[in-house]
């Protein structure tokens, strides 16, 4: 801080345009800056929710049930570079990306195989993905229903974010309308047959690390949620049957007491523009809960054991800023897959911080600070001020057709950047404190057998499979066209043994690809 004053006191505060009432009110009330629930984590411990997925459906089953019995409590599933665009593995676009950043799933057997033995009435199941995300609900639904587990019974969460894709990470298929519908036939589908399921995830994560700051992250995420409210509200839906499932994903970057306050500012944020904008009758309509994750973009290849420090600080900020559910990442994870130690490591720096710590002993303990309450003001402020701006636009979709989203955070990147390389910002082991010599961690690696054994897999299950697959596809190209909800058709390839690229490519014959404007 750049004030002089030796100590600040609520007239500081006041002076600022704070009033407790308005701005800060109790844990579990409007405006949920102190947390959506009463007790917080004196009630209820957030999920540890490690993300993992690597190789084929049967390796990360292992690293599964390796997590769960060590501690974790919710399974978050990462899948490969082919699954998440939508194609199957024998795709000759897929070659040398089979099962390297995530797991392959290109059928309702390697989904089985995924989840075997793992409780899934009983284990939170978080999917990110996002262009075929209803696919692979689909396919986490068949799986359910094959082990006689009623729909209602599954909770857990899946990506769905579309929007972001085009401004920050580019794992889209379609264009953003038939996008945006597959998005809301999701949230009407679930609302009536899969109650407990949170059917977006909205991210700012990756808005963050493609250079974001952190006022851009708050403000286009949340841009990105009223996108979505209204194109639920444009369908028909009733505001409270579908606003309570939808959740956020955060990242938990390295500027501790800014990271804290930009949590509560985002909750306090969205909770004031859902009441202005649909005044729902539900409460828990206007409750924003967030899953947050370690910042990727934070860790180094240079000295990587200090990663273990950076994520142990990283996860205090989620914590004390409120997170529903946090995954810690490992410290090898600038170098390659995290091992299962570094895994471990991850993990237990989520217990150390919720079992030794004390901070869940109180719901908000930083609330009345003069920093964290000036800086929530800060960033709430800022953020409102950029949403305005998208909302004459049209709102996020057209800021992100136009190009504004992407030129504002590549400008942001292109600051972080020169800050960096002119050691205005300091990265421990990068641009100073620099060792010579080079890491010593243990290395994962993908076996190229990987990618050539699941494409034998996907072979295999094609040539035994006894659905109906042409008939499916044909429903489901139906459905395309004529407007109806895409769930039930989807749902029913999937029963009948469809691919996910199948299934993909039936429905690219009406809503066609997108093609990257190049901003």
């Amino acid at each position: 801080m750049t004030d002089s004053k030796l100590f600040f006191d609520a007239d500081d505060l006041a002076a600022r345009g704070f009033d407790p009432a308005h701005d800060l009110g109790e844990p579990g009330d409007f405006p949920y800056t102190r947390g959506p629930q009463a007790s917080m984590y004196r009630g209820k411990l957030w999920t540890m929710r490690q993300y993992a997925g690597f190789s084929t459906a049967a390796e990360s089953n292992k690293r599964y049930r390796y997590l769960l019995e060590r501690g974790t409590t919710g399974l978050s599933v990462a899948f490969d570079l082919p699954t998440q665009i939508g194609m199957d593995s024998d795709d000759r676009r897929a070659r040398g990306e089979v099962g390297n950043v995530g797991v392959a799933i290109d059928s309702i057997d390697d989904m089985e195989t995924l989840f075997d033995a793992i409780p899934l009435d009983r284990v939170s199941i978080s999917m990110t993905i996002n262009a075929p995300a209803s696919i692979l609900l689909a396919l986490l639904l068949v799986v359910a229903e094959r082990r006689g587990i009623a729909w209602k019974a599954l909770s857990g969460t899946i990506q769905n974010d579309i929007l972001k894709e085009y401004a920050a990470r580019g794992t889209y298929i379609f264009p953003p309308a038939p996008s945006l519908r597959l998005v809301t036939d999701v949230f009407e589908f679930c609302g009536k047959e899969v109650p407990r399921w949170n059917t977006i995830s909205v991210s700012g994560y990756h808005i963050r690390e493609a250079g974001s700051t952190a006022v851009q992250e708050v403000a286009f995420t949340l841009a990105n949620g009223l996108q979505y409210v209204q194109a639920a509200v444009d369908r028909g839906l009733d505001i409270d049957s579908f606003a309570p499932r939808i959740s956020f994903f955060f990242n938990a970057h390295n500027d501790f007491l800014e990271e804290v306050a930009k949590f509560r500012a985002a909750r306090k944020l969205w909770a004031q523009l859902m009441r202005e904008r649909y005044a729902p009758k539900d409460p828990k309509s206007l409750a924003l809960r967030f899953h947050a994750q370690t910042a990727g973009s934070t860790l180094t290849a240079q000295q990587p054991e200090n990663n273990v420090v950076r994520v142990a600080y990283q996860a205090m900020a989620a914590v004390l800023g409120g997170c529903q559910s946090l995954h810690t990442n490992s410290r090898d994870e600038a170098l390659a897959l995290p091992t299962e130690e570094s895994a471990k490591i991850a993990l237990r720096t989520q217990q150390v911080l919720a079992f030794e710590s004390g901070v869940t002993q109180f719901a908000d303990p930083l609330a009345g600070s003069y920093e964290i309450e000036s800086r929530t003001l800060d960033i709430e402020r800022g953020a409102r001020a950029l949403i305005e701006r998208i909302d004459a636009m049209g709102g996020a979709r057209a800021a992100i057709e136009s190009g504004f989203v992407q030129h504002e955070i590549g400008e942001s990147a292109y600051l972080a950047q020169r800050a960096l390389e002119e050691k205005k910002a300091i990265v421990v082991g990068v641009n100073e404190f620099v060792d010579d010599g080079s890491p010593t961690l243990p290395i994962m690696s993908i076996d190229e057998s990987v990618e050539r054994d699941q494409v034998a897999r996907l072979e295999a299950f094609r040539s035994s499979r006894k659905g109906d697959v042409r008939a499916a596809l044909s429903v489901l190209d139906a459905a395309a066209r004529n407007g109806s909800n895409l769930m039930p058709a989807i749902v029913e390839c999937v029963r009948q043994d469809c691919t996910v690229g199948e299934i993909v490519n039936t429905l690219k014959e009406t809503f066609g690809e997108h093609k990257d404007q190049g901003f």
